[in-house]
């Protein structure tokens, strides 16, 4: 009988000059991925506001090449690089992903979903489980935002799989900003409406020639006025608003409105 042939060797025989190759591309992978992170920041802050979104958005794509080449990198030192190795390879990776760390693998795939198809990337202003912040960073693992109180939050990319994703910017540097007023019936709706149009239209936060829209709804408490306007910068959209509320209500003080009785003023 003709011996059966021999399976060709799965793992390389592992020496101490492969360790340490495999330790130095850890190391390194570590640093040119804080060397990315730190210059594309440096660079972005140095920009104008149109290109910072632009620079920002290459970020996570430059890490996770990063991330990919050490990857591939050390698995041609451990792996005897066959047609075959590699299906086991792959095979495996998806049944340790599927059970043992299922939810580290469904973040994972969720990044590279966020990565591509740009759900959201850094600059980006969005809301996710009722948290509103700007992204800082897009990891393989989660997305960190800065909320407008300066709080850190990190959200594991597998939340994009059950909750809804709310992005104010989509890759643009301006944000439109809403600035709500409740005044007392009795007023004069049309001079309110112009007023506060117009006070919109000179703050210094303003993007200059985008559309301002002033929508008024009555209700049994009062008149409520809701100010849409695009801030010239996604940054400053709390100073735009705080601007307009405290230049709205000198003006109203000035007309003589007065604003709506806290009692009554239940919105629904």
């Amino acid at each position: 009988m003709n011996p059966e042939p021999a399976l060709p060797p799965i793992l390389k025989h592992l020496t101490v000059s492969n360790l340490l190759m495999i330790v130095a591309a850890v190391v390194a992978a570590r640093l040119m991925a804080a060397g990315i992170k730190k210059s594309f920041g440096l660079v972005a802050q140095a920009s104008p506001a149109h290109w910072r979104i632009r620079l920002l958005a290459w970020m996570p794509i430059a890490r996770l090449g990063v991330v990919l080449a050490t990857v591939a990198f050390i698995i041609s030192l451990l792996i005897v690089p066959t047609w075959q190795n590699m299906v086991g390879l792959a095979a495996g990776a998806g049944l340790v992903l599927s059970f043992a760390l299922k939810d580290y693998g469904s973040c994972l795939l969720a990044g590279l979903a966020a990565i591509f198809e740009r759900t959201y990337q850094p600059g980006d202003w969005i809301e996710i489980g009722g948290a509103y912040g700007e992204v800082r960073s897009v990891g393989l693992r989660a997305v960190r935002l800065v909320t407008l109180e300066d709080t850190e939050v990190i959200i594991p990319h597998s939340a994009i799989w059950t909750s809804p994703v709310f992005n104010a910017t989509s890759g643009n540097h301006t944000v439109l900003c809403v600035t709500e007023f409740f005044l007392h019936p009795d007023h004069d709706g049309l001079l309110a409406q112009a007023r506060l149009q117009g006070i919109a239209t000179t703050s210094p936060f303003w993007l200059t020639d985008s559309s301002v829209v002033v929508g008024v709804e009555e209700h049994p408490w009062g008149t409520k006025y809701k100010v849409l306007a695009y801030a010239r910068d996604s940054r400053e959209q709390k100073k735009f608003t705080t601007d307009l509320t405290l230049r709205g209500k000198a003006v109203f003080r000035e007309l003589g409105i007065k604003t709506a009785q806290a009692s009554l003023a239940v919105t629904r």
